[in-house]
């Protein structure tokens, strides 16, 4: 039998029910409290409007009507595919926010003429790109933290797209490279669980030290027509760049990003073979940290033994904690350790799991690493590298790498005190009132500065590589992804959404906030969120659903507004808001006890086990 509650609020009525909804939410909130709209209300709504305007110039300026990006097609790691669809970076995440259906729309048409164009495009040079430097819809054959770049819109898709027919196949495709579902494609060990080379992709691994042209691609003319990304002034230059990027045979911490793949396939409809495959993997990689000292070693020789491909040094490898080189311009040394990018993969393990053991050789390795502090000149250094003479690189600041994701996930004291000063986290412990206005002002400017550089642009398409338009593509959410949805920002890692909260619109059956609605997350514990939830709009009424994870893997016990409270125990409720009416709710929650799916909330219960 349904239950039916009112309850009162401290200022003005709010009516909690429970009742009959096509949504099969069990939990229906009325809100009548009248509340003038907050300045970041409205900062948040003008956010999206202004996103959602930039992304629409945006397309209209750099793309063609196929889809193409209008520009010069290039292999590499100086400019290659992955910065041409890394234009469109956060494009999905800023539509599953709440922006324009049109967002969504020119995303999807930028991504599939991505991969016609890329498929299409041939390098003369680089060997394994003769064909086509996108082979079954994926890079052939690269780096994790290119693939992971180019990748990262698409893995965000199905916050907003899960039942397009397409996407879930691509989803189970790209996956399968790394479950050796593709006999073309032999990139996974399964008996030492590594994958087997730094280059992977959708042709296999790459197992022969890589070469200057493999890195740089085809020659091209430089001098008074491109301007590159690392400064090079010749072709000379960019193949000097990198001379050095030689060890790549073996598995590498960058790899395990491969692992948000395996977990959107996994949420497509609950196959275990994905779940299985993700924990096999990060297991394997937090036993090597375990062995390794709570070091992650950055090269697994094919034989599987730490720094097997490096003589035997676990601090080897392109990208390794050894990985220092010069920079061909100016004969600077530039320490290029990227270890700390694997986080990710242990990041979607805990997200499966909740088991802190994933969590837990991260802030050893944090710990490790700031117990060799010295004294240099009457100050505190810490290391940033590892060679053959031991540590080297040393700054003034602790290690600090992964430690606000380590506490944003845990939630325990001890995690916080590694993060050191972060003004988001103080607004979050009560300390720093301004920061919500402040983070969307500022991501607002960046919006304006976006639009000014794009219209002062006076590159041509025959002049203009794929990463010259990237200032002025990227949308710009960090505000709303922290304050909208309680949620960590994780800058072109291919990583999936972590968050606490989401919101579904029924009346236009999408993702995202309603139109008028605005969001404000202030506070966030272990086991509890506070949200104002607010309607700007004076004239229409909005109803909007709570979800409680970015992809339900959290669960409400139950709603506290005003005095009252009226039990959940499920991952989502709905909210009816009068015109210009808001309230503050507090969430006590569950974390982490529910299997993450892609299914909206009125979906949940099984539509998504059936193949479209």
């Amino acid at each position: 039998m349904r239950r039916s509650l009112l309850l009162a609020a401290l200022v003005a009525p709010l009516a909690v029910l429970s009742l009959p909804h096509p949504l099969r939410a069990d939990v229906t909130l009325s809100v009548r409290t009248p509340m003038s709209p907050p300045a970041w209300a409205l900062l948040e709504r003008e956010l999206l409007r202004a996103n959602a305007a930039t992304c629409r110039e945006f397309f209209e300026r750099y793309f063609d009507e196929r889809g193409y990006l209008r520009c010069v097609e290039r292999w590499g790691g100086d400019d290659g595919p992955d910065d041409a669809i890394e234009n469109c970076t956060d494009w999905p995440l800023l539509h599953a926010l709440g922006a324009s259906d049109t967002v969504l729309r020119l995303y999807k048409k930028a991504w599939e003429g991505h991969l016609r164009q890329y498929t299409a495009a041939r390098t003369k040079d680089v060997p394994f790109a003769r064909e086509g430097m996108y082979f079954k819809e994926f890079p052939v054959m690269f780096d994790w933290l290119h693939n992971s770049e180019g990748l990262t819109p698409f893995n965000l898709q199905g916050l907003s797209d899960p039942y397009d027919r397409l996407f879930r196949q691509r989803v189970r495709r790209y996956a399968g490279f790394y479950l050796n579902e593709d006999a073309g494609a032999p990139n996974y060990d399964p008996r030492h669980k590594i994958i087997r080379s730094l280059f992977n992709g959708s042709r296999g691994p790459l197992l022969r030290k890589a070469t200057a042209l493999d890195w740089a691609g085809d020659p091209i003319e430089v001098q008074n027509r491109f301007r590159l990304g690392h400064a090079e002034r010749s072709y000379k230059e960019m193949l000097e760049h990198f001379k050095d990027y030689n060890d790549i045979i073996g598995d590498h911490p960058l790899n395990l990003l491969t692992t948000s793949l395996a977990l959107n396939a996994y949420m497509l409809r609950h196959e275990d073979k994905y779940r299985r495959w993700l924990l096999e993997y990060v297991d394997a990689w937090r036993q090597r940290m375990i062995d390794n000292g709570n070091l992650i070693p950055t090269n697994i020789g094919l034989d599987g033994k730490i720094g097997g491909a490096c003589g035997s040094k676990w601090y080897g490898g392109v990208y390794g904690w050894g990985f220092s080189v010069l920079i061909p311009q100016t004969g600077a040394t530039a320490h290029r350790n990227l270890h700390a990018r694997g986080f990710i993969g242990f990041m979607n393990a805990y997200l499966l799991t909740g088991d802190d053991r994933y969590l837990d050789v991260w802030r050893k390795q944090i710990d490790t690493i700031n117990a060799q502090k010295k004294v240099i000149d009457s100050r505190a250094m810490y290391p940033t590298m590892y060679g053959d003479k031991g540590w080297y690189a040393w700054v003034p600041q602790p290690y600090t790498r992964n430690a606000r994701e380590l506490y944003y996930l845990s939630m325990r004291s001890g995690d916080r005190a590694r993060m050191g000063p972060d003004r988001w986290a103080e607004y979050l412990e009560g300390k720093d009132d301004s920061y919500p206005e402040d983070a969307l002002r500022a991501d607002l400017e960046r919006v304006r500065r976006r639009v000014q550089g794009m219209r002062a642009d006076m590159t041509t398409p025959d002049t203009r590589l794929a990463d010259d338009p990237l200032p002025f593509g990227k949308a710009n959410v960090v505000s709303l992804v922290e304050l909208v949805l309680g949620g960590i920002y994780l800058d072109r890692n291919a990583a999936v959404l972590h968050c606490r909260l989401r919101y579904f619109d029924p009346a236009r059956h999408r993702a995202g906030l309603p139109e008028d609605v605005a969001a404000r997350v202030e506070k966030l514990t272990a086991d509890a969120a506070v949200v104002t939830l607010v309607n700007v709009s004076q004239l229409d009424a909005r109803t909007v659903v709570v979800q409680a994870g970015g992809y339900g893997e959290h669960e409400f016990l139950t709603v506290h507004a005003g005095d009252g409270k009226v039990a959940v125990n499920g991952t989502s409720f709905t909210v009816r808001l009068s015109p210009g009416a808001g309230a503050r709710l507090t969430l006590p929650m569950r974390r982490y006890v529910n299997p993450p799916a892609f299914a909206f909330p009125w979906d949940r219960k099984g539509a998504l086990e059936q193949e479209n």
